[in-house]
């Protein structure tokens, strides 16, 4: 395609003359009111050109040919304006409103480093006036605005990474009707919505739909008839129902009132009572909820990792009081109390780990001589005791050893003396 050729729409009505490009896939058309439309290169067709691929000069028009008709004769139809318009197809299940915003790559395979296509989406038989807006602290910037014919979509823009920030919070706003003949009256629409930017980075939530041949990232705005209202879980709420704790008393059973911008007040809010708390939670995506879960479960972790650490000082100090006392260490070398999953580690790697343990105890005391240390290591195949009696007999030559109390270890004890 050269700049100056006419071309037409394939999936819309009109068409121009192109007067430049943005980027490797936008083309600018110029319509007959002198107006630049940007289009996907794909979408458009070349339907005349000249041989130097510059826009084809209209010739003075001539004055008007007066013709003289006789009175039965036939008018010309060659000579009448053409004035039709085909009208959009209507389908069946159309009349129900669903308009909703979609997030496509340019190119799936190198989501790190591809731009994204905006697109609403009018999946109704009713023309949509549409605004698009974002959020800049406490006001708000004008993206898009125009009509969105019936059962089409509308490509907003195209952006990068780097305008992630701008699109966390967006906001639409439309009203529907229909052209030359009688339709069901539709409410004005006020949908705020914030945009999960960590979802932009992971290929597993742009998903196959009817409305794209790649896979696309889709946010409903209206689902028959029904503006969709995001309803934002606390992790600390999920938390506390993971954990099992309940509530003092019955008034804590009472789920708080959820606060929901109205569709026809913009202003104002209005509080929903507790009966339909359940049902604007089932608004939530699957995605949104499996994502506040997933906070929720490495809130746990920490929280029970915090709890070790501190159960792990406490044993620190009362063994340091022992060794002040002069009593007996013990250290249970047993896998389970050293590490708090085993599950994919081989056998020499948790024989190691043992025996780590084993040597960061024996280097804490090797200067305290008298210092007696029983390493609780159980009676089992015999192979950490073996290593444990091999370390003492190569690195720790000093030191004694002897097989702990029977009556009080068994025989899965060796007692250390430091020497």
């Amino acid at each position: 395609m050269q700049i100056g050729e006419k071309v037409r729409f394939l999936n819309e009505v009109g068409g121009g003359v192109i007067t430049g490009f943005q980027g490797k896939d936008i083309v600018l058309v110029q319509d007959e009111d002198g107006f630049d439309i940007p289009m996907l290169r794909s979408q458009v067709v070349v339907i005349e050109t000249n041989a130097h691929n510059f826009q084809v000069k209209k010739k003075p028009e001539a004055a008007p040919k007066v013709r003289i008709l006789d009175d039965d004769a036939e008018d010309d139809p060659s000579q009448r304006p053409v004035a039709y318009q085909p009208k959009p197809q209507e389908r069946r299940g159309g009349d129900l409103l669903n308009v909703c915003l979609a997030f496509v790559p340019e190119n799936s395979r190198e989501l790190t480093d591809t731009r994204f296509e905006a697109y609403l989406i009018n999946d109704s038989n009713y023309y949509v006036h549409a605004i698009v807006s974002n959020n800049e602290g406490t006001a708000w910037q004008l993206r898009w605005q125009g009509v969105i014919e019936p059962n089409t979509k509308q490509l907003l823009e195209t952006f990068d990474r780097s305008m992630l920030n701008d699109l966390e919070r967006l906001c639409v706003q439309f009203v529907a009707w229909k052209q030359d003949k009688p339709f069901l009256l539709k409410p004005a629409v006020d949908v705020a919505l914030r945009l999960d930017m960590v979802k932009f980075y992971k290929l597993h939530v742009f998903r196959p739909s009817p409305f794209f041949r790649e896979p696309a990232l889709v946010y409903d705005i209206v689902r028959d008839d029904r503006p969709i209202k995001q309803v934002f879980v606390d992790a600390e709420e999920v938390l506390d129902a993971m954990r099992g704790n309940e509530p003092e008393s019955a008034e804590a059973v009472r789920p708080e009132p959820v606060e929901v911008r109205p569709a026809r007040e913009q202003a104002d809010t209005q509080v929903l009572p507790p009966e339909e708390v359940e049902e604007a939670v089932t608004s939530r995506t699957r995605d949104e909820e499996r994502e506040t879960l997933k906070a929720a479960k490495r809130a746990l972790k920490a929280e029970q990792r915090a709890q070790r650490e501190k159960e792990k000082a406490k044993q620190r100090e009362k063994e340091q009081q022992r060794r002040e006392e002069g009593e007996i260490l013990e250290i249970d070398l047993h896998i389970n109390a050293l590490l708090d999953h085993t599950e994919g580690l081989s056998p020499n790697v948790l024989l190691n780990t043992q025996l780590t343990e084993f040597r960061i105890i024996m280097e804490r005391n090797i200067r305290k001589r008298g210092q007696r240390i029983v390493f609780i290591h159980g009676k089992g195949n015999g192979v950490l005791r073996d290593a444990i009696i091999k370390e003492l007999r190569y690195r720790y030559r000093t030191c004694t050893y002897s097989d702990a109390s029977f009556q009080k270890y068994g025989y899965g004890a060796t007692m250390v003396t430091i020497g």
